[in-house]
């Protein structure tokens, strides 16, 4: 039997990590699988052609979600930004090279406001690095037909349809009345499917240019996966030679995405579920029967085929709130990173996706060791400050790379 090999992270003096929080790019992304890892070995130690290698990836990707073609962007932000790029630019290589000088150029995205989320930068962003202008439309809760049709003009280069947890969950425009009015005007639609798993049915149904991320469901090295109508494609792939150059993809992203986009389809997915399900109905009765925790199992906002796990946090009865669990799961050994979005509101989530062998027992094992602690010792008053959690954040990005 092969040995293992030893745990990189280690030799790095990086810390082991658990990552609960699923396909997050700051704790790793998922897990990648075996095929991505051998390919993207494979072929680092050999010389190909770029632009062969891509138009090889444009054939895989037709196939693998019915569009026309498609390239291998260095990762999903990196897909809006050449997507949106393109949309302005076309294949026309002056203009490419003059972004984001937009002089002359169609230069406005409209989007709608629930749209406008936060991933670890603000998706407006994306939409501003190559030249163009975000046109918001509506409310975050409140979006409505008529000012989308009023917001495209002369100067509108693309609508941009976000498909994300992260959205708001109400009072958005739906797709199908998004792509209509946009196609109506002659105006095409970029949709930002960064972790969702349907790879064909928004292209089916009008999308122009659809971004996947290799390294979220996929299990890819990291990429973006761009597919859509060949011309737009095109455009923007043709970034490459302007400002996407910081934002290339390199041979063995190219190869690691690949591989796992042709594995998807020969997975089976069913026996993948079955086995999360079993870990997320473990953690349900053992974590669920400790004091001041409500376990439930969680179905993905989004309706993708899996669910997590969530633990509501009674602070009398548990002896520490959702954020005091929160942060004792961050500092122990090794840390353990969970949901934190909604914790607020005093729950956190737990999502199995991205688990390593035998560390669904360490979680449950924790989890049980902080209650008892916290009901025996109490946590200080400053552990359960939601702000005091977040400057600490704020203030490590400042001391980056230096800490305490």
């Amino acid at each position: 039997m092969t040995e293992p090999l030893p745990d990189v992270r280690r030799r790095l003096g990086v810390r082991p990590l658990i990552n609960l929080t699923g396909t997050l790019t700051t704790h790793g992304g998922i897990s990648a699988c075996p095929e991505a890892i051998e390919a993207a070995a494979n072929i680092m130690s050999r010389g190909v052609d770029v632009l062969e290698l891509q138009a090889a990836a444009s054939r895989i990707i037709a196939r693998a979600t019915g569009a026309e073609a498609g390239f291998v962007a260095a990762c999903s932000s990196a897909g809006i930004c050449m997507g949106v790029a393109g949309a302005m630019t076309g294949d026309d290589l002056a203009r490419i090279e003059r972004l984001p000088d937009t002089t002359g150029m169609r230069s406005e995205v409209v989007i709608q406001a629930g749209h406008v989320v936060n991933y670890g930068h603000s998706i407006a962003q994306d939409i501003r690095l190559p030249g163009a202008r975000p046109v918001v439309i509506g409310d975050v809760n409140a979006a409505r037909s008529h000012q989308l049709a009023a917001a495209i003009g002369p100067q509108t280069a693309a609508g941009l349809f976000v498909v994300s947890h992260h959205c708001s969950g109400e009072g958005q425009i739906p797709f199908a009345t998004f792509v209509e009015i946009c196609h109506v005007k002659g105006v095409p639609v970029i949709v930002d499917l960064a972790a969702e798993y349907d790879l064909r049915g928004y292209l089916a149904h009008g999308a122009d240019l659809t971004i996947h991320s290799s390294h979220k469901f996929l299990g890819g090295a990291t990429a973006g996966i761009v597919a859509g109508r060949k011309p737009l494609v095109r455009a923007a792939y043709l970034q490459n030679f302007g400002i996407a150059r910081p934002m290339k993809a390199g041979k063995e992203s190219v190869a690691g995405a690949l591989a796992a986009l042709e594995a998807w389809g020969t997975r089976d997915h069913a026996a993948r579920r079955q086995g999360m399900r079993e870990v997320l109905e473990d953690w349900r009765r053992r974590l669920g029967a400790l004091p001041g925790i409500e376990a439930t199992i969680d179905p993905d906002p989004t309706g993708n085929p899996f669910d997590r796990l969530k633990l509501e946090v009674d602070p009398i009865e548990a002896g520490l709130n959702a954020l005091q669990l929160v942060r004792e799961l961050e500092r122990g050994d090794p840390p353990i990173a969970v949901r934190s979005h909604q914790v607020e509101h005093g729950w956190l989530v737990m999502d199995p996706r991205s688990l390593g062998e035998g560390e669904a027992e360490i979680v449950a094992d924790r989890i049980g060791a902080v209650l008892a602690s916290a009901g025996r010792d109490g946590l200080g008053p400053a552990s359960s400050d939601l702000e005091s959690w977040r400057a600490e954040k704020a203030r490590a990005l400042r001391l980056w790379p230096d800490s305490d």
